[in-house]
């Protein structure tokens, strides 16, 4: 099966872009995935093919209409029936390597890419839209943001990453940072590779990968930490344990 992604876009060349390289490039002309950017600007009405308008209420900046915008969507779930429509916004839910998998595991993706302050609030109401965000910061369009969640994805489609379990002993993966990784050559500038990688003994440097994830996640994420501590205090029911006296 191939994965399908539709950036809604007023710049399709930005697509593929880096995707078309390395892994994901591979992946491209192997037919595992498909990129068919749709231009947003094909569906404005006016001889001035208009996209944008000023806020209402006032304030800089221009606003996404949502009558292109619902136009352009609607063509979209028409031409590919059954993927999720998503919106790469500053106002969305933080994409998690969860919900990563989850659309990995799909067929495909339509992805709204926005421009200037952003869209026409009244195309959440109106269609299916899941809003997302790459992290607290603010870019020029929703492009590099899709960019990112569709490299994210394709990491992990079947064969991409050569074996199976490549993708399984990551950052976050199971709630923690990844543990540190080192190669040759055993002594760089006067430091060393830890002993214990250098040993042989798989126990050993299993616990010692556990450690030091947990102990890289507590200090450099707190909030991922206390996330992970909360699960693991948590028994199969979903009820917090209670603390002893």
């Amino acid at each position: 099966m191939t994965f399908t992604a539709v950036p809604l876009t007023l710049y399709p060349d930005i697509f593929p872009g880096p995707l078309g390289h390395s892994m994901a490039g591979r992946a491209l002309e192997a037919g595992t995935w498909s990129c068919l950017p749709v231009q947003i600007r094909d569906f404005a009405t006016d001889k001035h093919r208009t996209v944008d308008d000023t806020p209402a209420g006032g304030g800089a900046g221009m606003v996404l209409k949502a009558d292109v915008l619902g136009a352009a969507i609607d063509h979209a779930m028409a031409t590919h029936p059954g993927l999720p429509v998503l919106a790469m916004t500053p106002r969305g839910a933080p994409v998690t390597q969860a919900r990563v998998r989850s659309l990995a595991e799909g067929s495909g993706v339509i992805i709204l890419c926005g421009r200037f302050e952003g869209f026409d609030e009244r195309i959440f109401d109106a269609r299916p839209i899941e809003q997302l965000s790459m992290g607290d910061i603010i870019l020029s369009g929703g492009e590099m943001a899709a960019l990112m969640l569709l490299d994210a994805c394709i990491r992990l489609l079947p064969g991409v990453m050569g074996a199976a379990s490549s993708g399984d002993d990551e950052s976050f993966e199971d709630g923690l940072l990844e543990y540190p990784h080192y190669t040759r050559p055993a002594i760089w500038e006067g430091r060393m590779i830890p002993e214990v990688l250098r040993s042989g003994d798989h126990a050993k440097i299993a616990a010692w990968r556990k450690q030091r994830a947990e102990e890289d996640t507590r200090l450099r994420r707190t909030d991922l930490w206390e996330r992970h501590e909360g699960a693991r205090d948590r028994p199969a029911s979903g009820a917090r344990r209670k603390k002893k006296d």
